[in-house]
């Protein structure tokens, strides 16, 4: 087996997954990156190929984490190409923004299987392999939202509170088997993620702190020589989560100024 350690990262082709992949392979690991974009993919091959050496090989598997058995596959290839898999990032997923019971239908079907789904095709096609070797980590990218009733996102909220309670449900699972996980909390981020949400175009109101995808992916790297079993970025969201817990009335309040629609006013 290598001495260099493999990380699966999901939604490699932009924003946080991008990052990621770029500071792993600079910590020396080897990277499977997989989204569905093979041109994006193509790129950040080349990006990690341009890295200053020594830096870890990255291989590009296309594929959609809606389909369990696109997961499965780019896991294989994982395997068969590194020889092992210590680190999973699940980190594909999708926005919506608007009123729930306005939006189509797609879109919340769209968010639902990429966001849910998604993680748990991870979750299941990479934990045995782990479990064979004796041991990794899982990361599951969870938000901030998942601990605020945020009006005008509520399924993309609902589904990282889904994230969120499956990291701890399956931490608890897998700690037998050597393997870790980490429920991580990310929020407001500067990527194309906005840009891409479904439903309304209009943007979030209001300038909150916000981090770098790379300051994101920095962090990552750091939890996965730590393996903490919660990952939250800042103080701000450590404000968040926590007045979401004390306050939620007062945060959900706060949240339907910040995501209420512009035509709705």
């Amino acid at each position: 087996m290598s001495t260099r350690r493999a990380v699966f990262i999901t939604g490699a082709s932009s924003g946080i997954g991008w990052a990621a992949a770029l500071a792993f392979a600079r910590a020396g690991y080897d990277v499977c990156g997989m989204a569905r974009r093979a041109e994006r993919l193509t790129r950040l091959k080349a990006e990690i190929d341009g890295l200053p050496s020594p830096h870890g090989d990255f291989l590009a598997a296309v594929g959609d984490v809606r389909r369990a058995d696109d997961v499965a596959g780019a896991v294989e290839r994982t395997l068969e190409r590194f020889g092992q898999l210590d680190v999973l990032v699940a980190n594909a997923g999708i926005g919506q923004h608007g009123a729930l019971v306005d939006a189509d239908w797609e879109h919340l079907e769209t968010v639902l299987r990429t966001n849910i789904d998604g993680v748990l095709h991870c979750a299941r096609a990479c934990a045995p392999a782990m479990r064979s070797a004796g041991g990794g980590q899982i990361m599951v990218i969870s938000s901030v939202v998942a601990g605020v009733h945020t009006p005008y996102t509520a399924v993309y909220a609902a589904s990282k509170a889904f994230a969120s309670s499956l990291a701890g449900s399956l931490r608890l699972e897998l700690e037998a088997d050597g393997i870790s996980v980490t429920n991580v909390l990310v929020g407001r981020t500067a990527t194309e993620f906005n840009h891409n949400r479904l439903g309304s175009s209009q943007g979030v109101r209001g300038r909150l702190p916000t981090k770098s995808a790379e300051e994101v992916a920095s962090a990552l790297v750091k939890a996965a020589e730590r393996e903490p079993r919660r990952l939250v970025l800042s103080i701000f969201d450590q404000l968040v989560l926590l007045a979401g817990a004390l306050a939620p009335g007062v945060m959900a309040r706060l949240a339907k100024q910040q995501y209420k629609p512009r035509s709705s006013d």
